[in-house]
């Protein structure tokens, strides 16, 4: 398992540098990628689009993928557009290794 922890904030401005992590995270031999969003303090729909992306791009290559929940504002984003139909939503990295769906944590 790869382990993309993000901080601050995900916006326009720093987008970028996560796509950039997926990115390299997707070009691994781990079976499950996570984005840590635990401290993360603010998220636009720049970052949800990354996140959609960067899932679309794991899934299509046979891994698994999730997002933890974050703080109360990401949390919300992350409930008002209905994230968790789409992509798994965990408490923390861990919980993905706790169920089987991650080898190693990096």
């Amino acid at each position: 398992m790869t382990t993309v922890a993000v901080s601050g904030e995900l916006d326009l401005v720093s987008s970028p540098v996560l796509e950039a992590e997926l990115e390299r995270a997707t070009q691994s031999d781990c079976d499950a990628i996570v984005v840590d969003l635990r401290t993360v303090a603010f998220m636009d729909s720049t970052g949800l689009h990354v996140l959609f992306k960067g899932h679309q791009r794991v899934q299509e290559s046979g891994r698994a993928f999730a997002v933890t929940r974050g703080r109360e504002q990401v949390g919300r984003l992350l409930a008002l557009t209905a994230v968790a139909d789409v992509m798994r939503i965990v408490d923390s990295p861990e919980q993905v290794l706790e169920s089987g769906d991650g080898r190693d944590a990096s």
